[in-house]
C-alpha cells in the first residue's frame, strides 16, 4: 500500500468525469489500498479515485461509526429523501469549508470489492459523504454547490 498524491483545487482533472471499472483485478485492489490508506492519512470520511488522479469510478468511506471502510464501485444513487444544510470540506480543497444543500438520505447500489452487488441505505454523515465523494465521480466540486457567501478558509492547526 502507498500514499497517493492528492489533486488539489485547481488540478483539471478534478473536473472531469470519471469511468465505470470494467474489470475488478489487482491493479483496482492496490488502487482501493492506497485510496483507503491515503483517506487515512489525510484524515478523511471519503475520497474518490479522481482525487488521487485516477478517471475511475471508484469511492471509499469511513465515517467514523464502527462499520469499517466501505468501498463502492461503479456507484449509483438510486433514491434521495429530504433535504439539509451541511458544511462540508474537501481534501482537495484543504482548510476550506462551506455550506450545501444535501439530501438526508440516500440509498446507493455499487460493487463492492469483491465484485457483489451492494445496496447501501444511508442517512446524515455517511448520506452526506456518499453524495459528495458520487458528485466527484461526475467532476463537480462542493464548491460549485456551496451556498453563496459560505466559503470560510480555516488555518491548519501547528503540528
Amino acid at each position: 500500500m502507498a500514499i497517493r498524491q492528492l489533486r488539489l483545487e485547481k488540478d483539471e482533472i478534478l473536473k472531469k468525469k470519471s469511468r465505470e471499472v470494467d474489470v475488478i483485478d489487482d491493479k483496482i485492489q492496490t488502487l482501493i489500498d492506497d485510496m483507503i490508506e491515503t483517506m487515512y492519512k489525510f484524515n478523511g470520511v471519503g475520497l474518490s479515485a479522481v482525487q488521487v488522479g485516477v478517471l475511475k469510478r471508484i469511492v471509499v468511506i469511513d465515517i467514523d461509526d464502527g462499520t469499517g471502510v466501505k468501498v463502492l464501485i461503479n456507484p449509483k444513487i438510486i433514491k434521495t429523501k429530504g433535504e439539509h444544510e451541511v458544511e462540508e470540506g474537501c481534501l482537495s480543497f484543504p482548510n476550506q469549508y462551506a455550506k450545501v444543500i444535501r439530501p438526508k438520505e440516500v440509498t446507493v447500489e455499487a460493487l463492492d470489492r469483491s465484485g457483489k452487488k451492494i445496496t447501501i441505505k444511508a442517512k446524515d454523515l455517511l448520506a452526506q459523504a456518499i453524495a459528495h465523494e458520487l458528485d466527484h465521480l461526475e467532476g463537480i466540486l462542493f464548491v460549485d454547490l456551496m451556498i453563496p457567501g459560505t466559503l470560510e478558509y480555516v488555518a491548519p492547526e501547528k503540528q
